[in-house]
C-alpha cells in the first residue's frame, strides 16, 4: 500500500511529531527492502530465482552421484526438486497471507507464526547462517572458478594462489554491495541467470561430445564403508544447498506490486515457475550425464574434468563468476537489509551514504576473510546444506504453514508437510555430519591462506 504524507502538518498534532513521522519514511525508503520500490515484473521473480538457486554447487553434481550411485542419486535430486517446489509455493502463498499485510522478510513470516521473539530467534539465526554460508561458499567457488580460468587460458602460475583469485573475486563485491536493493541488481541478476544456463550447457554438452569414458565404473569408490555411509551423507548435503532459493523468496516478493485484484503471489508464481524450469534444464542434464558420461573418475567439479576444448572449458568458468557476482548480491542482500534495519532503527544512525558503504563492505570483508581462511569447497557444501539449509528449505516453510493455514487433520495437505518435515529433519541431521566429518579431514595439514 502507497504510503502519502499529509500536507497538513498539524494532521498528527504538532511539527514536531510531523517531522518525526517524515523521518520515519525516509528510513523506511533507504533501507534495502523497502515499499517504495515495489514495481518489479514477473519475469524479476524468475531470474531472482534462478540467480539464487543455481550456483557452482551444480557443477558438484555428478561428483555427488559418485557418493550416492545411480539410484539415491536420481531419487535425492528429482524429490528435492519436488519438495523444494512445493515448499516455495507455500511461501509465495503466505506473503500475504493476512489482509492488507505482507511479510517481507522470512523472519517477519517466523514472528507471525510462533510469535514475536521466539520467531526471530528460530528465524534469523538459520536464515543468516544460510545467507553466510552460502556467500562464503560463493568466495570459494568464485575465486577457484577465476583460477581455473585464468590457468586454462596463460597456464599455472605457482606465484599466485588461490587466496589472491578469491581477493580479486571479492574486489568486485565492495563496489556492488552499494546498490540499494533488489531492483537495481535485476541487470546483474539477469547476466547471472543468462551464464548459469550457459555454463550448465557446457559441462552437459561437452560431457556428451566427450562420450562413456573407457572402463568407466559406477560403483562407490571408498572400500570402507565408514567412509562411503558419511560420503552418502556429505553428498545429500550438497544437494540440498543447490535449492536454497526460500531463503530470499519473500525478500524477492516484496518488490512486486500487489492489489486485492491482483495479488502479488500470481506474478511471482509465475516467475517461480520459469525458474524451476530453467533449474530443471540446468541440474538434471549435469548430474546425470555427467555421471553417466566420465562415473567415479568425475572431479569434485566437473569443469575440472572437462579440460577440452580449452577454449570453452575456460569460457565456462568465467560464465562461472559472472553468475557467482549476481548471486552474491541476491543473497547479501537480505543481510544488508537486517544491518541498515539494525543501524538506523535501533542505533538511531542518520541514512547515509558512507553508513551503507561501511556497513556493507564490513559485510563483505567479512565473509572474504572467512573463505579465505576455510577454502574447503565440498566439504562446506554438505555441512551447511544440511544443517542451515535443509531446515530453512525442506521443512520450516511446512511448519509454518499447519500452524498459521491448519489444514484438516489427516488431510491431503496435513500428510504432505508431515512427510516433508520428517525427511527434512533426517536430511539435516545426516548432511551435517557428514559434511563436517568432511571438513574435519580437509582441515589436516592446511596451512592458513596458502
Amino acid at each position: 500500500m502507497e504510503i502519502i504524507v499529509p500536507s497538513n502538518k498539524n494532521h498528527f498534532g504538532s511539527e514536531d511529531e510531523n517531522e518525526r513521522y517524515e523521518e520515519e519514511i525516509e528510513k523506511d525508503n533507504w533501507i534495502a527492502i523497502n515499499s517504495s520500490t515495489r514495481n518489479a515484473k514477473w519475469w524479476y521473480s524468475a531470474f531472482h530465482n534462478v540467480t539464487a538457486m543455481v550456483g557452482a554447487g551444480v557443477l558438484c553434481f555428478p561428483y555427488s552421484m559418485t557418493e550416492l550411485g545411480w539410484g539415491p542419486g536420481v531419487t535425492a535430486i528429482t524429490l528435492s526438486w519436488i519438495i523444494t517446489l512445493y515448499t516455495l509455493w507455500q511461501m509465495v502463498e503466505m506473503h500475504e497471507t493476512i489482509e492488507g499485510k505482507r511479510f517481507d522478510r522470512y523472519h517477519e513470516l517466523g514472528q507471525y507464526a510462533f510469535g514475536e521473539k521466539l520467531g526471530l530467534w528460530i528465524v534469523v539465526p538459520q536464515q543468516i547462517m544460510v545467507i553466510v554460508g552460502v556467500d562464503i561458499v560463493y568466495m570459494i567457488s568464485g575465486g577457484s572458478s577465476l583460477k581455473k580460468f585464468h590457468d586454462l587460458l596463460t597456464g599455472e602460475n605457482k606465484h599466485l594462489k588461490l587466496t589472491h583469485f578469491i581477493t580479486i573475486f571479492a574486489s568486485v563485491h565492495f563496489a556492488l554491495s552499494q546498490l540499494p536493493n533488489f531492483n537495481s541488481i535485476s541487470g546483474v541478476s539477469l547476466a547471472a541467470t543468462i551464464m548459469s544456463i550457459s555454463y550448465s550447457t557446457i559441462a552437459w554438452a561437452a560431457s556428451v561430445h566427450k562420450g562413456v569414458q573407457p572402463n568407466v565404473q559406477y560403483g562407490y569408490k571408498s572400500k570402507n564403508k565408514v567412509d562411503t555411509i558419511f560420503t552418502f551423507f556429505s553428498a545429500l548435503g550438497s544437494i540440498a544447498f543447490a535449492y536454497s532459493g526460500h531463503n530470499v523468496v519473500l525478500e524477492i516478493q516484496s518488490a512486486m506490486p500487489s492489489t486485492p485484484q491482483s495479488p502479488s503471489k500470481k506474478p511471482m508464481w509465475k516467475g517461480v515457475i520459469a525458474a524451476y524450469v530453467i533449474v530443471a534444464f540446468c541440474y538434471f542434464p549435469v548430474a546425470f550425464i555427467g555421471y553417466w558420461i566420465f562415473g567415479n573418475s568425475v572431479d569434485e567439479i566437473i569443469l575440472v574434468t572437462l579440460n577440452k576444448p580449452t577454449w570453452l572449458i575456460a569460457m565456462a568458468n568465467l560464465f562461472v563468476v559472472i553468475h557467482l557476482v549476481g548471486s552474491y548480491q541476491i543473497y547479501a542482500m537480505p543481510v544488508y537489509d537486517m544491518m541498515e534495519v539494525v543501524l538506523v532503527k535501533k542505533l538511531k544512525f542518520k541514512p547515509s551514504w558512507y553508513l551503507r558503504f561501511l556497513a556493507r563492505n564490513t559485510y563483505v570483508a567479512f565473509t572474504m576473510l572467512v573463505a579465505l581462511s576455510f577454502p574447503f569447497f565440498d566439504g562446506l557444501l554438505g555441512f551447511f546444506g544440511g544443517f542451515a539449509f535443509a531446515p530453512t528449505t525442506y521443512f520450516l516453510p511446512c511448519i509454518i504453514w499447519l500452524v498459521t493455514q491448519k489444514p484438516r487433520r489427516y488431510g491431503l495437505s496435513w500428510f504432505t508437510n508431515w512427510v516433508c518435515i520428517v525427511l527434512g529433519v533426517a536430511l539435516m541431521i545426516v548432511a551435517a555430519m557428514g559434511g563436517l566429518r568432511k571438513v574435519i579431514i580437509d582441515a589436516k595439514g592446511y596451512k592458513f591462506y596458502s
